[in-house]
C-alpha cells in the first residue's frame, strides 16, 4: 500500500491538501479555545494565594509626595503596557528619608532628610500557591527588585523592600 495513492489521497483515505486545511483550521480553533479559556483552565489547576509586597520609591521630592496626596492612589489597579493587572494598591504611606552627613569632626552620622521622604506602597494580588517566580504583569516580585509602580495616571520606579505569599 502506498502512502499517498494515484488520487492524491493519504494512505487512500484523505486528500493531502485537505488534511493540511484540517490541521490548520484545528490549531487556529485551539488557539482561540485557549485565549477564552486558558486563563480559567490555569486558576482551576493551580490554587490563588495572596500575595503582598511594599515597594518603596526613596528620597521622593516634595512636589511628587503633594501629587501622592492629591491623587490618593489606595484601591488604584497597577498597569502593564496597556492593559489592568489584577494587583491592586492597598496602602501607601511616607517615611523618614535617612541620609549620611558628615560632622565637622569627620565622623559619618545617619540624618533625615528636612524635605524629601519615603514612599511605601503596599500592593496586593493573587499568585499561583507555590510558584517559583511569582509576578505582577511582567514583573517578577522579589525583595531586592526594582519594580515600576504604574497606575493609569502614576508611574514611579521604587525598589520591592518586602514580600509575603500566603495567608
Amino acid at each position: 500500500m502506498k502512502i499517498i495513492n494515484e488520487k492524491g489521497k493519504l494512505f487512500g483515505i484523505i486528500n493531502v491538501v485537505d488534511l493540511v486545511i484540517l490541521i490548520a483550521v484545528i490549531a487556529v480553533l485551539g488557539s482561540i479555545a485557549w485565549q477564552l479559556f486558558g486563563t480559567r483552565l490555569n486558576d482551576a489547576i493551580s490554587p490563588q494565594v495572596d500575595l503582598t509586597a511594599e515597594v518603596v520609591i526613596i528620597g521622593t521630592a516634595p512636589r511628587l509626595l503633594e501629587e501622592i496626596e492629591r491623587q490618593d492612589l489606595v484601591g488604584e489597579r497597577l498597569v502593564a503596557g496597556n492593559e489592568y493587572m489584577n494587583a491592586t494598591i492597598t496602602d501607601v504611606w511616607f517615611e523618614d528619608y535617612i541620609i549620611q552627613a558628615i560632622r565637622d569632626d569627620g565622623v559619618i552620622v545617619d540624618a533625615i532628610d528636612p524635605s524629601k521622604k519615603d514612599v511605601v506602597v503596599e500592593i496586593k494580588t493573587k499568585v499561583a500557591e507555590g510558584t517559583p517566580s511569582p509576578k505582577i504583569g511582567s514583573q517578577e516580585v522579589r525583595a531586592g527588585r526594582t519594580f515600576i509602580v504604574k497606575t493609569q495616571t502614576f508611574e514611579c520606579s521604587g525598589t520591592i523592600r518586602k514580600v509575603k505569599i500566603g495567608e
